[in-house]
């Protein structure tokens, strides 16, 4: 017999439960994910409507309780819908003043109507006991048109009709089953049938499916004549609705090489890179948590989406400025994820993601395809100090499952990281940037560098001669792993691993061509926590890493003080 999970999962085909569209995750999220929605269908109905044709016309209704609004996730999205002006979102808040441990004001003392007001939203009250009020408040939502979104606050009596635990915390969790005769017998159901579904109640569901089916066919014809009507934009709506990209071939024939004579952060080359991109996939959109000029993921020719009554804003534009609400950003970016019409991007500090790793956690669980362009990517930050230098963070975030963290070396393997991020449909991606320059690595082709980077790692330098040692490095440590061999000089090879997510997923073959048994004298070099190259250097190996936290100083010294150059590479590799 099948069970439903306490928390059904998407995708349902992974996990066997039907129906299942979204998973929101920890409290609150849910709200996010609505924003999200509410967000692509704004993009979508300004991308796709037509003054004779409005395809995309609908609201994204969310549900929410007491302790959704008491996580911090939904005041930052709750205020991102009220000042963008989200007015086809409508949330209903159930109030029934208990959170799991006591009553709600034993920990809280809101007004939620003044609250929501004041973040730009229209507020109605009701009886979440009746259902007409219900019903009534949803239209009159639907139908207000000022440029708000609309919360429904329902007051209701937790376990009504269970008279032992009506209106208490106790209703809240364990008490299911030990009240379940009661529950029956206060709401006038038959005694001991567990799934018991009152006639009125099927009857009621047989003719929504009618009405449902009636809105559908009247839709539909719309649709087809938008369609007939507007070629070119059904084509586009097309390939966005089916998740459908340009191949890698002709996601790397429209990147050009990169000037080999400049030495720049891979920030820098990211944002290049993402020009390109941007133009080659329409349904890309990029969003940053209030640092689009340190992150450089900025879309030039992409507008910036927003409530229209502010200036610069449109709801066509596809760079999102979250403001400085990194878990509402991951959230909404999943919330955009679902409603499939876009891939969605956002960026922060790297050390700051963190602050949405509940979301980032989602994303890899529902096997979302979006991504995160995670700046600023080691001590290499310098002067701002510890608290800025992100040591353990890369790693952090390896050890989600299905999350592929990819920290390129130079611009091609930047231009290989993005192809993968495009490419990939099922799971999200992180791109691990520096803010410190550096060198463009010339003596590897460009093929090499993009289509090793999409397999996760590579042969970067040969050996000459029988093989004595392998230096492996990621990001901006490859140069340095680089530059060692040239002084360690024959048997040494070079392998590039920027992602150990796409190597581990390579045929045992190719694995072993990379990285063959045969050889156990091996290091590896990368500015983060050095606990998981020992799957790849083995326990004999050696990894120069930053194991401890770093101090405020220009950004080469404190590479230097961590070993994390050329030099000490050599020295490491010799003392084996």
């Amino acid at each position: 017999t099948r069970m439903t999970p306490g928390h059904p999962e998407f995708p349902s085909s992974e996990h066997n439960t039907p129906g299942i569209e979204a998973t929101t995750g920890p409290l609150g999220a849910g709200i996010g994910n609505a924003v999200g929605m509410a967000a692509a269908a704004k993009l979508a109905a300004a991308k796709y409507n037509t003054e004779q044709h409005e395809i995309f016309d609908h609201h994204v209704i969310a549900l929410c309780g007491d302790g959704c609004l008491q996580e911090g996730v939904s005041f930052e999205a709750a205020s991102f819908a009220g000042h963008d002006g989200l007015d086809n979102l409508i949330l209903i808040y159930d109030q029934n003043d208990v959170t799991l441990d006591k009553m709600a004001d034993f920990t809280q003392g809101v007004d939620h109507a003044k609250y929501f007001e004041s973040l730009g939203w229209n507020v109605i009250s009701i009886d979440g006991h009746d259902l007409k009020a219900v019903d009534d408040s949803i239209v009159k939502a639907k139908s207000t048109k000022n440029g708000k979104p609309t919360l429904i606050i329902a007051k209701t009596v937790i376990g009504q009709g269970v008279e032992e635990i009506e209106g208490t915390n106790a209703a809240h969790g364990e008490a299911g089953v030990a009240y379940q005769e009661s529950a029956r017998k206060n709401l006038g159901l038959p005694a001991g049938d567990l799934f018991y579904v009152d006639p009125e109640t099927r009857k009621f569901f047989e003719g929504r499916k009618a009405d449902l089916k009636a809105n559908y066919n009247a839709w539909t014809e719309k649709f087809n004549a938008w369609k007939e009507a507007n070629p070119d934009l059904a084509k586009d709506l097309e390939v966005a609705s089916s998740k459908s990209t340009p191949s890698i071939e002709e996601l790397s024939a429209g990147i050009p090489e990169y000037d080999s004579s400049k030495n720049v952060a891979t920030r820098q080359s990211g944002s290049d890179v993402l020009q390109f991109i941007a133009k080659m996939v329409p349904q890309y959109v990029s969003g940053s948590a209030d640092l689009h000029g340190s992150n450089k993921n900025y879309i030039n020719d992409g507008k910036n989406f927003g409530n229209p009554k502010i200036e610069g804003k449109s709801f066509d534009g596809r760079n999102f400025y979250f403001g400085i609400r990194e878990h509402a950003m991951g959230t909404m970016l999943n919330g955009m994820a679902y409603y499939g019409l876009n891939i969605p991007s956002g960026s922060t500090f790297l050390v700051f993601a963190d602050y949405m790793r509940a979301a980032i956690r989602v994303a890899a669980l529902s096997e979302l395809p979006t991504s995160y362009i995670l700046t600023h990517d080691s001590v290499g930050v310098g002067e701002d100090g510890p608290t800025h230098q992100p040591v353990e963070a890369t790693s952090g975030l390896r050890i989600i499952p299905n999350l592929d963290v990819m920290r390129p070396a130079d611009p091609e393997e930047v231009a290989g990281a993005f192809m993968a991020s495009v490419d990939r449909k099922d799971g999200p991606t992180a791109l691990i940037l520096s803010r410190q320059n550096v060198r463009t690595l010339n003596e590897i082709s460009v093929a090499d560098r993009r289509m090793g980077t999409l397999k996760g790692g590579y042969v970067a330098l040969k050996e000459t001669g029988d093989l004595k040692m392998i230096l492996l490095a990621s990001g901006s440590e490859l140069q340095w792993a680089m530059d060692a061999a040239k002084d360690l000089g024959d048997g040494v090879r070079v392998v590039s691993m920027p992602c150990f997510e796409r190597f581990d997923r390579q045929d045992a073959a190719y694995k072993a061509e990379v990285l063959p048994s045969s050889c156990t004298k091996r290091v590896a070099i990368e500015a983060g926590v050095s606990g998981l190259w020992y799957k790849y250097v083995g326990l004999d190996g050696k990894v120069i890493g930053t194991d401890k936290f770093g101090f405020s100083a220009p950004g080469d010294t404190v590479m230097k003080a961590f070993g994390l150059n050329a030099e000490n590479l050599v020295e490491v590799a010799k003392s084996m």
